[in-house]
């Protein structure tokens, strides 16, 4: 399979990291939307009542700083040093908008999910206060 099939196969919504922490919330006993158009970024959790979004970042796509997971291809860079530059622009600015309409945003990396019991205590803490 060559790469431009790969790559197109990836979806944005429902992929192993944001199912597992959407999981995991609704343990919890919290209910939450998903994907709100109307929000900068459409967040992947939106609790609207505590005005408050969750944002699962996969650490290769957002380019998690000092993550093994977020290696830059070899091939192609002129292509993909660009475009993973853009999409961390585009997070910081949609973080800063969503503070700026008084949401409180927390982003929840790919890679933190390997330690289940710390990332629920993260969310349990911020959805509680």
């Amino acid at each position: 399979m060559d790469r431009s099939e790969n790559m197109r196969r990836i979806r944005s919504k429902g992929m192993l990291p944001e199912l597992a922490v959407r999981s995991m919330v609704h343990r919890m006993g919290y209910r939450f939307r998903l994907h709100r158009k109307g929000l900068p970024g459409k967040p992947d959790l939106v609790f609207l009542s505590r005005r408050k979004v969750i944002f699962v970042h996969g650490c290769f796509w957002h380019s998690h700083r000092g993550c093994t997971m977020a290696h830059k291809p070899k091939t192609n860079a002129d292509y993909w040093g660009p475009k993973l530059q853009r999409n961390r622009t585009r997070d910081k600015k949609n973080l800063s908008v969503l503070t700026a309409l008084g949401w409180k945003p927390l982003v929840i990396w790919e890679c933190e999910l390997k330690d289940a019991a710390t990332v629920g205590a993260r969310i349990r803490k911020f959805l509680a206060a």
